[in-house]
């Protein structure tokens, strides 16, 4: 199995593979109301149960304890094989691939094209999300390094060892638009550069990795290790995912992102 993304041909093809554990990753405030979903799929509460609920911050990555609890309460087990979606194509779903890759999980994909793919094959839907029977015995070896916080970000500002890359929009990013997050500050993080998440995207799936090298040269970066950031460490992630489909290598996110850089930095 690709370990980056896969399509819904793929899928629709494996569906009942032994081992198969499809995530939705979408953000909803009621599971049990009837939605189209994937045949089988066990809903990933990104917000909830898979986020350090002690934080201010939205998203903010779990402890390895929390993960690997939650992870086997979705009957998740060491040898899974893991497809994650969400309803909009690329939004949710990378930082849920980026996760379980932190842990130490690299059996994990992104569906690309997500539920939109899935649905204009007109492939079969179901109205619930799948409820496990028993606990998996998922385990973690996680590589936390991976993650980083608003203290390595301030000591980069000066050390300039990594490269910082924003997913979010121009206008985000150049201070002439609004923030979505009601009292936050607009404007970016010093020496960092930008990549809307969107243009490595071709309607709901990724565009070919020959367009998104392209794109990243574009970039001109060098050979110092990239550090992806948006507005709250979701859409970095898309970023990420990109990035490792042209070439695996160790990247980063900066976890809070800039609602916590323009907290905890109310200043320009």
């Amino acid at each position: 199995m690709n370990n980056t993304i896969v399509s819904v041909d793929w899928l629709h093809e494996h569906l009942n593979d032994e081992n198969l554990v499809i995530l939705d990753a979408r953000f909803i405030s009621d599971p049990s109301e009837s939605i189209e979903i994937i045949p089988g799929a066990r809903w990933f509460d990104l917000k909830g149960n898979f986020s350090d609920q002690t934080s201010e911050f939205p998203n903010t990555f779990p402890s390895t304890e929390q993960f690997i609890s939650e992870g086997r309460k979705l009957g998740i087990n060491r040898d899974s094989f893991i497809i994650v979606y969400d309803e909009k194509g690329y939004y949710t779903s990378a930082r849920v691939w980026w996760m379980f890759k932190v842990m130490g999980h690299e059996n994990v994909a992104v569906l690309d094209g997500g539920l939109p793919a899935w649905m204009e094959k007109k492939y079969r839907t179901e109205g619930s999300f799948s409820i496990p029977n028993n606990l998996g015995n998922f385990e973690a070896y996680p590589d936390l390094n991976r993650v980083k916080n608003i203290q390595f970000i301030e000591e980069n500002i000066e050390s300039k060892n990594y490269q910082v890359v924003d997913a979010r929009s121009a206008g985000r990013f150049n201070g002439t638009q609004e923030e979505p997050r009601k009292g936050l500050r607009n404007g970016s993080i010093p020496n960092s550069q930008n990549l809307p998440y969107t243009d490595l995207l071709d309607g709901t799936k990724m565009k070919s990795k020959e367009e998104l090298s392209r794109i990243f040269n574009n970039l001109n970066l060098d050979d110092r290790p990239v550090v992806f950031s948006c507005g709250s460490g979701v859409t970095a992630c898309i970023l990420l995912l990109g990035a490792t489909i042209i070439k695996e290598k160790d990247y980063f996110v900066y976890d809070g992102s800039w609602t916590e850089w323009a907290t905890i930095h109310p200043e320009s």
